[in-house]
């Protein structure tokens, strides 16, 4: 009896397209965005962009903590008055502020429960960063 011999067949190769960094000559295949060059750059300015010191702060336990009992005392949105709140906000002053001014971010005094729409607009309206920096 004679062994069967199966084929696989190699799938069409993709299109080349240029890579999405103005300038970059590169070319990357159809659905990718950038060159891998491009994209280690990218993320290296991320991570460069990055506040250590804040970045840490919502890992620790003392976040969570300050997290679940803000929400356990604000379960409803306090803007919207219409949604659950999912998330923590500092305020009136930001985690920065708290820390720059040395107290205790975790204190729930220094906290609101929002829902993600509102704590999105608040964050983009009072910290504006990235896309929306104002100076």
């Amino acid at each position: 009896m004679g062994a069967s011999v199966s084929f696989q067949v190699d799938p069409m190769p993709r299109a080349l397209r240029p890579c999405a960094t103005p300038g970059c000559p590169g070319l990357v295949p159809t659905g990718t965005t950038r060159c891998q060059l491009c994209e280690t750059a990218k993320q290296a300015d991320y991570r460069s962009r990055r506040d250590p010191t804040t970045n840490a702060h919502y890992k620790s336990r003392g976040h969570a903590r300050f997290r679940r009992l803000v929400l356990a005392r604000d379960p409803v949105c306090v803007l919207c008055h219409d949604a659950i709140a999912t998330d923590a906000d500092h305020w009136p002053r930001s985690l920065r502020e708290l820390l720059a001014a040395g107290e205790n971010p975790n204190d729930p005094a220094h906290g609101r429960g929002l829902c993600h729409p509102c704590h999105a607009k608040e964050t983009a309206r009072l910290q504006p960063g990235g896309w929306n920096k104002r100076q």
